[in-house]
């Protein structure tokens, strides 16, 4: 059951831990009618509401490429909009099998289309076997459909159950990575091997 007091809960912590900048995410509500767009809507708005000068980042599953639903969250007071790609195209059906590169997509290019002064941002993880024109793919189609942001973090195997890392990254890879990056078009970059969907995040705005 979805917990009716989160929004207020959530708004009144970022008020006591005085934050200046929030990123907010869930886990996959597929099991819900609107994929939890709601939840996520009352969340920024009561935030908001009592941090009128918070930046909000949410962190969204797909909605399953709902239209009604990614409205539903980028015709709020938010600021960045965030939905992780996670690996390759070419990967996609090994590591996300519920998951759709091209939804993943889709998802981002209409969070922009419905708010067009809305900073979107997505995210990958390394390791996995992918190639540099892989990634370079991915560059391509993210400044395609305008993704501002982008965060590049190692893979790292949580449990014997899941994926194996194929390979670490140096750092000099994830510096080249970045120069590739930027040359393609994307205008934020946080490339590095512990980065993650929140690493550095406020920094965009600082």
């Amino acid at each position: 059951e979805l917990d009716k007091n989160e929004p207020q809960n959530i708004a009144k912590a970022i008020k006591e831990l005085n934050l200046k900048y929030a990123v907010i995410t869930s886990v996959t509500r597929d099991d819900l009618p609107d994929f939890g767009a709601e939840h996520f809507k009352q969340t920024i708005e009561q935030t908001k509401k009592l941090n009128p000068n918070v930046k909000i980042e949410v962190l969204t599953p797909d909605f399953k490429d709902n239209d009604e639903c990614i409205k539903m969250v980028v015709e709020t007071p938010l600021d960045v909009f965030n939905h992780n790609i996670e690996t390759t195209r070419t990967l996609h059906k090994t590591i996300r099998p519920q998951a759709d590169y091209d939804r993943s997509l889709s998802v981002l290019y209409k969070a922009k289309k419905f708010n067009p002064k809305l900073k979107t941002k997505t995210g990958l993880m390394v390791g996995l076997g992918e190639s540099f024109d892989d990634i370079r793919e991915i560059f391509k189609d993210l400044v395609k459909i305008e993704c501002d942001i982008m965060t590049i973090g190692q893979y790292i195997q949580p449990t014997k159950n899941h994926v194996k890392v194929v390979r670490y990254y140096e750092e000099e890879e994830y510096k080249e990575l970045e120069k590739i990056a930027k040359e393609i078009g994307i205008k934020y970059t946080f490339f590095a091997p512990l980065a993650r969907s929140s690493y550095r995040a406020a920094e965009v705005f600082t």
